[in-house]
């Protein structure tokens, strides 16, 4: 998913990666889940087949610990902040994690098509030989887009033909 947000001369764009559930439907789904679990295990541990309810827990932990891991995973996001002398980039979940500022002038975009049709294009932004990749958890259309609204405000630096990638 792709946002852009426009303040005065500020324009901050947002990148993370699709999310089909929250955390919240997600722990519903988990509930939903654990009544039937545990209501069989808890019915064979009274029938004196106790060892099924020990693994029935242990089901129902990893499911919850998957759904969190995957949860936290779609919390990372690239945020791009452009005013009218720097660019910003925030890298990270909840909070940034790593962040690089550019001079505007001097920073430009570099575009490396995709390799598949169903692939994003590989973006970067270049500056005084640094160049940091955004935007490659995207799909296509977000990649598409990222790449359309970085080029309304950066000048593209670079971009690879698919003749000149090796496959």
């Amino acid at each position: 998913m792709v946002i852009r947000n426009c303040e005065g001369e500020t324009v901050t764009i947002v990148a993370k990666p699709n999310q089909s559930a929250s955390w919240r439907t997600n722990k519903l789904v988990l509930l939903a889940l654990a009544i039937p679990s545990l209501g069989a295990g808890i019915g064979f541990a009274l029938a004196g087949a106790w060892v099924i309810l020990p693994f029935a827990g242990l089901e129902l932990a990893a499911l919850g610990g998957s759904l969190y891991y995957v949860n936290w995973k779609l919390q990372y996001r690239h945020v791009i902040t452009l005013d009218a002398s720097t660019v910003r980039i925030d890298k990270g979940f909840y909070l940034p994690r790593h962040s690089w500022t550019f001079a505007r002038a001097q920073t430009g975009l570099s575009i490396q098509p995709e390799r598949h049709p169903w692939d994003a294009p590989g973006l970067s932004l270049q500056s005084a030989g640094e160049s940091i990749r955004v935007g490659e958890f995207l799909n296509r259309d977000d990649g598409l887009l990222l790449q359309q609204q970085l080029q309304r405000e950066l000048r593209v630096r670079s971009f690879a033909s698919q003749a000149s990638q090796a496959f």
